[in-house]
């Protein structure tokens, strides 16, 4: 399924020529460019130490967005296809590319592993036992990746290929449900500490953030440390190139919709197809037939059937190839970016 040559895609990281390492954003990429967002900076002071560099670890967009203005601006393109300022390293300064199935690779030759790289090689050994998923449709992401991992660092397994995704899925909630199970579902404090650290970044009341991320399987614990599962489609899978689809910034909105489609909810980038919307505020654009994210905290949501307010950028979707047209509602990009669940109650309210 993964190959040696191919290009970086979601859940990869890449180090240019600067020492900066980057997270890889979606699959589709201009030509001769990544889209990839810096992650890791080196800093003399950081607590993250590789045998190059001293590395210290930026989180939010608008915070790598401000690092790269002020360092490295040529990084910082406004992407035609996408309509958006985004950070495209070009492939001729990539001095390494990181992935996660050759890295599980070895950690499974390493017969001295230990650490928080055991952990992660015990979490993705019962994620196969469990589901019979091949070794080349597993990895670990994340500062386990590049080595600069700290002792509070999660573990990040990735999953490759819809049926092997949704086999692992499926098998995380029922594994949840088993009380002699490894994997343990966040507690009541544990919630708490999630939305301490995802609200700097999204705000969301914390009676919102309880209502959505009490239910996903593929975040939780495992033998005392965080995990969060990303579930990435197979390149096969995945008929886009750059420049087939043209995405139009058409303003800011908030809306009410229906959740028609939740069956791309688990992947990144996520998407869900919506019906019986409603603008509440921004433009009166018809229709708006998707919600969509590149950010792994808006996988799972909401369900079919269910009513959500969104908020989020209003993008018109022109697709050349299938020769047609609607808008979409992108969401993750700003703080302000959110989509809760409504309740019959609170959907009057709105």
């Amino acid at each position: 399924m993964l190959t040696k040559k191919r290009n970086p895609i979601e859940g990869d990281l890449i180090k240019d020529e600067n020492g900066i390492v980057f997270d890889v954003k979606g699959i589709v990429h201009p030509p001769q460019k990544v889209v990839a967002f810096p992650r890791y900076i080196p800093d003399l002071l950081g607590d993250r130490k590789s045998e190059e560099h001293a590395y210290r670890k930026i989180y939010s967009l608008s915070e790598r967005v401000e690092f790269l203005k002020m360092n490295f601006p040529d990084y910082l393109v406004h992407d035609p296809v996408y309509d958006e300022l985004l950070c495209e390293v070009p492939s001729k300064a990539i001095k390494n590319h990181f992935k996660p199935v050759e890295k599980l690779r070895r950690l499974r030759e390493d017969k001295e592993v230990r650490g928080l790289d055991r952990i992660a090689l015990l979490l993705a050994k019962l994620l196969k036992e469990e589901t019979g998923i091949s070794w080349s449709s597993i990895g670990i992401s994340g500062s386990l990746l590049v080595g600069i991992q700290t002792s509070s660092s999660d573990i990040d397994p990735i999953i490759y290929g819809s049926a092997n995704c949704r086999s692992v899925n499926t098998q995380l909630k029922f594994m949840l449900k088993d009380e002699t199970s490894l994997l343990k579902p966040y507690t009541q404090e544990g919630l708490q500490e999630l939305f301490d650290f995802r609200s700097k970044d999204t705000l969301m009341s914390f009676e919102d953030f309880i209502s959505t991320e009490s239910r996903k399987a593929f975040q939780g614990k495992f033998l005392g440390k965080d995990y969060f599962i990303r579930f990435v489609k197979g390149l096969n899978e995945v008929c886009e190139s750059y420049g087939d689809i043209h995405y139009k910034n058409s303003g800011y909105s908030k809306i009410k919709a229906t959740i028609e489609d939740d069956s791309q909810s688990i992947f990144t980038p996520c998407t869900y197809t919506i019906g019986k919307v409603i603008v509440i505020d921004g433009p009166d654009v018809y229709p708006i037939q998707e919600i969509a994210s590149f950010r792994g905290r808006f996988c799972e949501q909401a369900m079919k059937g269910e009513r959500v307010l969104v908020q989020g950028k209003i993008e018109k979707v022109v697709d050349s190839k299938l020769g047609k047209e609607y808008f979409r509602i992108l969401i993750g990009n700003k703080p302000s970016d959110y989509m809760k669940l409504l309740t019959t109650s609170s959907d009057d309210h709105f």
